[in-house]
């Protein structure tokens, strides 16, 4: 929920566009204060057969209950188009957000490809949704843990579980290039939304220091510009969260006890449509600090403990 970055003009949905030997990207037709510019498959692999990261949504966007974040009118075409001469052999999901995995069983239909990746997750919460809902339907066939591999022609991937965003993200590491495809982890453009019950900070916290421990190369988000340098980000992420959450402390300690008074004198120049997204993080923001013993909650609102 940064200032959006400077992003290319040439950059249009349904374009094909290669990043480097072994990796093309498309973007979905689903662009919104959410996703940006919209959702990125990546394509991994310049042989016979290649493996499909974070297929997209499936929605119209065009009517009450289906957003434009989760347009995908034509996207499964796009890729399908991309492929063409290749087999694709696997489709990954990094999570299970609608914007992220609804395309995998169309994506499947047209190929006989397997999904796999996350582990599916179905949750029940009667609180505000400050992300994209999550996709009921995804139905892997089979589900990577920490460490675990997957191989095609000239390309090996690696998933990485990072849970924060959501309990089930993984990203996945490109081993002959270096690359880690981040999801909603890491991303240039903005912060994460991390939207209790599932989002969990405690745990974010813990996958970003894991990023920042590895070697990658180069990070590719599903949302905005890759990241040229992977450690200087995270390193800055983590400051950034940890800012946040000194905010928060100087809040309580001002007398303020309710979550929308905190954004609004946190949150300066924040677009109002990110209003909710930015009261979720700093929910599970206090979550942390209650799971610590620093805050307490009582009748809805917050306080020292």
């Amino acid at each position: 929920m940064s200032e959006e970055k400077p992003w290319p003009d040439s950059i249009r949905a349904g374009d094909c566009e290669q990043h480097e030997p072994l990796v093309r990207r498309v973007l979905a037709p689903n662009p919104s204060p959410y996703t940006f510019t919209g959702t990125q498959t990546w394509i991994v692999g310049a042989g016979s057969d290649v493996a499909v990261i974070d297929p997209g949504p499936t929605g119209s966007g065009m009517s009450i209950g289906d957003p434009a974040d989760i347009n995908g009118i034509g996207h499964v075409d796009a890729i399908l188009r991309a492929t063409r001469g290749q087999r694709v052999t696997a489709i990954l999901c990094t999570h299970t957000h609608r914007d992220h995995s609804p395309a995998a069983a169309p994506l499947k239909a047209a190929t006989g490809a397997p999904i796999i990746g996350c582990a599916p997750l179905a949750i029940r919460d009667d609180g505000p949704r400050a992300d994209s809902a999550f996709d009921p339907d995804y139905a892997p066939d089979r589900v990577l843990t920490d460490g675990e591999r997957i191989s095609g022609g000239g390309w090996t991937i690696e998933a990485v579980a990072t849970p924060g965003h959501t309990s089930n993200h993984l990203c996945f590491a490109l081993l002959e290039s270096g690359a880690l495809f981040t999801g909603d982890h890491v991303m240039a453009w903005s912060t994460s939304v991390v939207s209790p019950p599932d989002g969990d900070m405690a745990a974010y916290m813990a996958s970003l220091s894991k990023l920042y421990e590895r070697g990658d190369r180069i990070y590719y988000p599903a949302h905005g510009p890759a990241v040229t340098k992977p450690r200087q980000l995270v390193r800055g992420m983590l400051g950034h969260r940890k800012q946040r959450e000194r905010q928060i402390v100087r809040e309580l300690e001002k007398g303020t006890r309710v979550i929308p008074a905190m954004v609004a004198h946190m949150y300066k120049g924040l677009d109002p449509r990110l209003t909710g997204a930015a009261g979720r993080s700093v929910l599970a923001h206090l979550f942390d600090l209650r799971a610590r013993g620093v805050v307490r909650e009582r009748d809805d609102e917050w306080e020292l403990a």
